[in-house]
């Protein structure tokens, strides 16, 4: 919603699944939310902190809001529950639909399912882990394609 806690968190954890594996070279990858309430932002710290923990580094990341551009640049696009997939649907162009999605839908037999909102209800380890699960159930899919 406002790229400070969950999306980050997943740009990190599948930046650092790319890295385990040595393809960073095939991917691009970003974070941006659906609001523009932290833009500039850095990451929240309880979700830096719970990152870090696992050596995932999210520091250098500053929050953004989605851009209509973003929809034409990127091959998937990832909502992190079902208000801000719908959120993405709605000013997403039709032509581009078939690239949003659920992160967890990545995780087999958990389709349809969020990543809790940390930011008030302070779950940020088990939010790393189920984003990081995700991004590595992901990363294979990808592999797989190329």
């Amino acid at each position: 919603m406002g790229n400070i806690c969950r999306s980050p968190t997943a740009e990190g954890a599948f930046r650092s699944q790319i890295e385990k594996h040595g393809v960073e070279h095939l991917f691009e990858i970003d974070s941006a939310g659906t609001h523009a309430y932290h833009v500039g932002s850095q990451p929240d710290s309880r979700s830096q902190l719970a990152a870090n923990r696992c050596n995932v580094d999210l520091s250098d990341q500053r929050g953004r809001q989605v851009h209509e551009s973003d929809f034409y640049h990127y091959d998937y696009i990832f909502a992190m529950d079902a208000s801000n997939l719908a959120d993405l649907q709605f000013i997403c162009p039709d032509e581009h639909q078939h690239k949003l999605s659920l992160m967890l839908d990545n995780i087999p037999n958990n389709q349809g399912k969020s990543v809790p909102d940390p930011y008030f209800e302070g779950r940020f380890d088990e939010v790393f882990e189920m984003l990081n699960r995700a991004s590595a159930f992901l990363l294979e899919t990808l592999l797989k394609k190329v």
